[in-house]
């Protein structure tokens, strides 16, 4: 039965976020300003506000973040619902800039890169070869690379093509790239590391949210 949860709560999470692109995208195609592309607009920042709402001190720190967001979204409703392009563009990019400066910072000098510890996760308390550490600290460059050249991308199309063809690679190429660098990174690291145990190219991100499950 919980096996059978988490596939049914997979798949819904899924369908929202393909659901919420198509929406998007239609909002872009259309061209005009909408309640429907304010409203799309705003949900992620809600959903961010919210996280940090319920990780607040107190009831009464949540309420006053919520209240003092919805405000400040009420008075810029009018700039929202005019710019909503512009906002899904921010939106974008920001996300990227976060995931380049989170695995950016950790190739820092007497820093541990990032998908060194996620390899350390993966494979226990057991210390990890020389040429692991190496291949991982690659993947982490490749990951900075990656998110680089997406925010590039995204950037040139948003300023320079149409709002549709921008709209078609945000929704609907973004994600399938992040898939394909994960499986592209599993075929190498089979090849390069071939003393490594069966695993599944999303081996990464299972230890990264046991991790932090165990660490609540």
């Amino acid at each position: 039965m919980p096996k059978t949860i988490k596939v049914v709560r997979g798949f819904s999470v899924a369908l929202l976020i393909v659901i919420y692109a198509v929406l998007v995208h239609r909002v872009n195609v259309s061209g005009q300003p909408s309640v429907l592309g304010a409203t799309l607009a705003l949900i992620p920042i809600f959903l961010l506000i919210g996280t940090f709402a319920l990780q607040a001190d107190s009831r009464l720190a949540s309420l006053s973040l919520i209240l003092l967001s919805g405000l400040i979204c009420w008075l810029l409703w009018p700039f929202v619902k005019q710019h909503t392009d512009f906002i899904f563009w921010i939106q974008d990019i920001g996300l990227m800039t976060v995931l380049l400066i989170t695995f950016g910072q950790t190739l820092q000098k007497n820093r541990k890169p990032l998908c060194v510890h996620f390899a350390e996760m993966i494979y226990g308390d057991s210390p990890l070869p020389p040429a692991h550490i190496r291949y991982a600290r690659l993947v982490t460059v490749a990951w900075v690379i990656f998110f680089s050249f997406i925010i590039m991308t995204s950037t040139l199309l948003f300023f320079l093509t149409p709002l549709t063809i921008w709209s078609m690679f945000v929704n609907f190429l973004t994600l399938p790239l992040v898939a394909l660098m994960f499986i592209a990174e599993f075929m190498v690291r089979r090849r390069v590391l071939t003393d490594l145990p069966t695993g599944h190219p999303l081996d990464a991100v299972r230890a990264y949210l046991k991790n932090s499950a165990r660490n609540r």
